[in-house]
């Protein structure tokens, strides 16, 4: 039989075996008992989503063919983001579009009953070192981050200032709350933290609001074996994988109140207590939280815990926006488009100033993550940023359609506004010179909504489907421009 990985990271590696073959069952669970501390069996979609709640399995061996839902439906329809576990498929009534199907789904191997024993331990063990592998390139990942620092990219006085801030928090052993909207970095700006803070431990990032209120307890905490069905060999938590480092809590907004109390208690005691365990253990861990919520009106609606609000707000960097610093977008967009392109092994576009322009003109509502993902889709489509910056100011603002104007129409514009024209239809329609850039067409189309809400930008702006300030914005900018 093929020797598997002889290190104590797979001590603890867990199985699920699910077929409704009780023979099946019964041959790999004494097979995978003499490798694995936990190896539990699952007649049927049902009993193994009810096992799947309790505990987290590294690895699943599914029988396709299973009565009511397939294997593969069943696993399509995890939560990608609790998507951790690898899957080995088996089926008795294969063809190629099954096979395809099941690798589409995510499948490490796929296997025809029937099988002789030794096939399955080989395919097991091939998934074992893969994730080895995973493993051991995270840590020598996490080196090469401590050697090469997070260079948050930007030199913009809100950058700047957002830079100073870190430096000065990262040396303290405080707790650090990280506010700002999503996809202004706030992982990025923990990490840099951490390296900063010279801490020795790793840095272990988590996600309050991408696992399940029951099982959070243990992932941070970790459980002893007995601890609850399926617990039959105890796991470290992330408090002890971090200690000596920094743990990022993601998100922190999400977290149940019920869960709010304990983690209070860590943090007070500089201790932890797995899930069944009769005695608390030291840890030291710095805690980063971050959140896109408004934690103190959380606090004040009830939804978040004021004392440990003001446990975590012992230091806060706030993050500004991208259209708050968009003296950074030439520098982010020559470093998204030379690393996106090597990463998708394609040719890089290259920026005109009158694309730069229109980046920085627009508002961004999607921060530095829709920045990098509209170049990344130039990029993937080869498509001309000229013409995409012109689809995306169209769709920013709704503009209304635009019948085709006689000379005497076009004649009765002013410099600034429209005129009112019919068309063959007899509805009134906005009418724009021929000559006219698509910013005078969108000037003209908001002063025109701004007037008829008698100046009240903030109704006028609920019409148009943008933020307040945007509208403030672009009449600061149409101001300084001259043309107001």
């Amino acid at each position: 039989m093929s020797d598997f990985p002889s290190t104590s990271l797979w001590t603890a590696v867990s199985v699920l075996v699910v077929d409704d073959e009780p023979g099946m069952r019964a041959i790999l669970k004494k097979a995978l008992s003499k490798k694995f501390a936990q190896v539990d069996v699952a007649g049927s979609i049902e009993e193994a989503e009810t096992l799947r709640k309790r505990c987290h399995f590294d690895l699943l061996i599914v029988d396709i063919n299973l009565p009511g839902r397939s294997g593969i439906e069943w696993h399509e329809a995890f939560d990608p983001s609790t998507r951790r576990s690898d899957v080995i498929f088996m089926t008795g009534y294969a063809d190629l579009d099954t096979a395809i199907q099941a690798l589409r789904a995510g499948a490490s191997d796929f296997i025809l009953k029937p099988f002789n024993l030794e096939q399955m331990m080989q395919s097991v063990s091939r998934c074992i070192e893969r994730r080895l592998v995973e493993r051991q390139n995270f840590a020598l990942q996490r080196d090469v981050e401590r050697i090469h620092p997070v260079d948050i990219i930007g030199d913009a006085a809100t950058t700047q200032k957002m830079k100073n801030v870190i430096a000065q928090v990262a040396p303290s052993q405080a707790a650090v709350l990280v506010e700002g909207e999503s996809g202004t970095g706030k992982e990025l700006v923990a990490r840099a933290l951490h390296q900063l803070s010279q801490r020795t431990g790793p840095f272990v990032p988590l996600n309050c609001g991408a696992i399940a209120p029951d099982l959070l307890e243990s992932e941070l905490f970790g459980h002893v074996s007995g601890a609850f069905t399926g617990a039959k060999k105890g796991r470290e938590g992330l408090f002890r994988v971090a200690n000596n480092g920094t743990l990022f809590l993601d998100e922190i907004g999400e977290m149940p109140l019920s869960m709010q109390s304990s983690l209070l208690r860590a943090l007070e005691q500089k201790a932890i207590r797995p899930v069944g365990a009769e005695r608390e253990v030291q840890v030291d861990v710095r805690i980063v939280a971050a959140t896109n919520r408004n934690l103190k009106q959380e606090v004040e609606e009830g939804r978040f815990r004021r004392d440990l609000y003001y446990r975590l707000n012992v230091l806060t960097v706030e993050l500004p926006a991208l259209r708050d610093r968009l003296d950074d977008i030439p520098t982010l967009a020559h470093h998204f488009t030379q690393m996106l392109a090597k990463e998708l092994g394609m040719q890089a576009m290259n920026w005109t100033h009158e694309d730069i322009q229109a980046m920085q003109s627009y508002d961004w509502p999607g921060n530095i993550r829709e920045l990098r993902n509209m170049m990344e889709r130039c990029i993937l489509l080869g498509k001309p940023p000229a013409d995409y910056w012109r689809e995306l100011q169209v769709d920013a603002i709704p503009l209304p359609r635009m019948a085709q104007a006689s000379e005497a129409q076009v004649s009765g514009a002013s410099e600034n506004r429209p005129c009112r024209c019919h068309d063959e239809n007899d509805v009134e329609q906005f009418c724009y010179p021929t000559d006219w850039t698509l910013k005078d067409v969108e000037k003209a189309h908001i002063l025109q909504v701004v007037e008829s809400h008698s100046g009240n930008k903030s109704a006028a702006a609920r019409q148009l489907g943008v933020a307040r300030k945007t509208l403030e914005r672009k009449f600061k900018d149409w101001a300084d421009e001259g043309v107001l």
